[in-house]
């Protein structure tokens, strides 16, 4: 196949793929590429790059292949150091000179900062500028023998559309072109989407991923009747439009009318174009993808594994290939995620009585006390000195931290059966009868009745409140479990353990437990969370102490109604037929703490120790 053909066949799919992302909306499966994995695959990628373009740069890339991989290529370039020749003083000179200018505009650009607009743009050109400078020295030295120069250059370009027809594909060139279809869309999708939101924010304003997605698509796939290799953002030249105040995308239409006079009119000086300057200024322009030490220390220090997947990424591009680099750093990133999720730490909570102080201005301390509930092990940073309320009545306060769901639901329940377990007693005074009905794994004493201790301390288990906050989502592996544990508890207590949920936020969630038999007791409810709908049962002085506003006597029962009524002063909060739903901690553990008497007049069956 012609190189043409390669080129707009790839550009074909590429934008095909890219713009059925946009169109379906499905852009956010950016956002599952991580940081790490883009780190390592631009500096990779910049690594990769660079070193290829070092041996043109010194004049010795005709003494091995260069399209090799990045180590390979810099091996080779040590064997055939012997070989470079006129083009190493082009392009160090060329490379020194790109830093020279960068630099200098730069320090003038902190030191003057009413002119930094001009000293921007001298710097934003010094690419322009020196391969002007370097076309000029290439034509001295080669003007006399084009057929044969004395240092390597770009040689003939074709002028203008060469190869406008329709994108021609077949199943081979297809299946030959498909392995590099999936890093060449990570790289086109990154890449545009990281300049977009990165412009955005210097210039406030939003971008919709999908919109942008479905415009570098609709590129790609015209493009490729024209010939075009895949295109996607260019970050110099956005940045060149953003610093010029551009507003609209007419600009792009100027640029590209002036990209088509280039390549009809310019194509001759095109000729005399240094390889080795050329080189330079790729290598000048890819310096900046390199991650910088500042970074590196950064990522060490957030997460040391994130670290180590950005360094394995590199090595894998360095030794094989970029594609590998970024497949390996995403994969790795993949695990981590899935390890962290089914990993996901639970914690049991303990009640803690908080007062805040308020300094008002005549001097006056107020004082205002509410519960809060914190974990045993102080994990959110709280007092190590404080110790929350133990459990000493049977219930339990257990906080998700993180999604409920299928890697991590046995991890949460195991954990926490474990923990219950250890702190309280079983309801059947033998639990087995006889040593052929206990399980052969279950590590007892032969003889269970002996174990029996009349003066036993720990509670029996009463009610499990589960702290939701932290939960968006379940699904049926998890509210499986979730059953299962119910059964196995209330086997252990020998009586139906209340499970009580707090901060449940989606509609689905609650309809699944409900599904399940959750939610409901078999008491009537006496704690209810309500809302003050009238303004008449307000504090017309909002100046009050804050005790006297946590401490409203309501004397006027009949303003309080829990049905439906809109008309009602004080409504509930949630729906009343739920009894075991409830708003916050506080609310409960208050419903759990009332339903104690009520739990010790509806069983009749506890069993007494002899």
């Amino acid at each position: 196949y012609e190189l043409h053909i390669i080129a707009s066949a790839l550009a074909i799919i590429i934008g095909c793929i890219v713009c059925a992302f946009g169109i379906f909306r499905i852009g956010f499966l950016v956002n599952f590429i991580p940081l790490p994995a883009l780190a390592a695959f631009t500096t990779g990628s910049a690594l990769n790059i660079g070193m290829g373009q070092i041996p043109t740069l010194m004049g010795n890339n005709k003494s091995f292949d260069t399209r090799q991989s990045t180590f390979l290529v810099f091996i080779n370039f040590w064997k055939h150091i012997t070989y470079c020749n006129l083009n190493a003083v082009l392009g160090l000179t060329a490379l020194t000179l790109l830093y020279i200018i960068r630099y200098t505009c730069t320090r003038c650009m902190r030191l003057y900062p009413q002119r930094e607009k001009i000293f921007f743009f001298i710097n934003t050109l010094r690419t322009v500028f020196v391969i002007l400078i370097y076309l000029l020295i290439s034509w001295l030295i080669n003007r006399n023998v084009p057929s044969n120069p004395h240092t390597a250059i770009l040689g003939n370009i074709p002028r203008g559309f060469q190869n406008i027809a329709v994108t021609y594909i077949d199943r081979q060139l297809f299946s030959a072109l498909l392995p590099y279809v999936p890093s060449a869309v990570v790289v086109l999708v990154i890449e545009h989407i990281a300049i977009a939101k990165s412009f955005g924010r210097i210039n406030n304003y939003i971008i919709n991923p999908d919109q942008e997605l479905i415009a570098i698509g609709i590129t790609n796939v015209l493009g490729s009747f024209f010939g075009a290799y895949p295109a996607t953002g260019s970050f110099s030249r956005t940045a060149i439009k953003s610093k010029a105040g551009v507003r609209t995308p007419l600009a792009g239409l100027i640029t590209g009318i002036l990209i088509i006079l280039a390549i009809y009119i310019l194509t001759p000086i095109f000729f005399w174009i240094s390889q080795a300057s050329l080189a330079a200024v790729i290598i000048h322009a890819i310096g900046d993808l390199i991650v910088g030490p500042g970074t590196l220390k950064q990522l060490w220090e957030i997460s040391p594994i994130e670290f180590l997947i950005f360094w394995i990424g590199i090595i894998v591009t360095i030794f094989t290939n970029i594609e590998n680099g970024i497949y390996v750093s995403i994969i790795a990133s993949a695990v981590l995620l899935l390890y962290r999720i089914a990993k996901a730490q639970g914690k049991f909570l303990g009640r803690i009585q908080m007062h805040q102080l308020k300094f008002a201005s005549d001097n006056n301390v107020h004082s205002t006390k509410r519960n809060i509930y914190v974990s045993f092990d102080h994990c959110e940073g709280t007092n190590p000195l404080i110790n929350p309320s133990l459990r000493k009545n049977g219930i339990f306060i257990f906080r998700f931290y993180e999604n409920f769901l299928y890697p991590n639901a046995s991890n949460y329940m195991e954990k926490m059966v474990e923990q219950i377990f250890n702190e309280t007693k079983s309801g059947k005074t033998i639990p087995y009868r006889n040593l052929g009905e206990q399980p052969w794994n279950l590590q007892t004493s032969r003889h269970p009745e002996k174990e029996y201790h009349p003066n036993e301390h720990r509670p029996r288990l009463h009610a499990l409140i589960l702290d939701c906050t932290g939960v968006s989502d379940i699904d049926i592996t998890a509210l499986q479990n979730l059953v299962d544990v119910r059964r196995q508890l209330d086997n252990y207590a020998d009586w139906k353990v209340n499970w009580h949920f707090v901060g449940l936020s989606n509609p689905w969630v609650k309809r699944a437990l409900i599904s399940r038999g959750f939610g409901s007791a078999d008491y009537d409810r006496t704690v209810f969370a309500i809302a003050n709908t009238d303004k008449n049962l307000n504090h017309e002085d909002d100046s009050d102490d804050d005790n006297e506003r946590n401490n409203v006597q309501i004397e006027d029962y009949s303003s309080i109604d829990l049905s439906s009524n809109t008309n009602a002063a004080l409504l509930p909060i949630l729906d009343t037929d739920m009894t075991l739903f409830h708003v916050d901690i506080d609310e409960a553990y208050a419903a759990a703490i009332a339903s104690l008497p009520v739990r010790q007049e509806i069983d009749t069956s506890i069993v007494t120790a002899p």
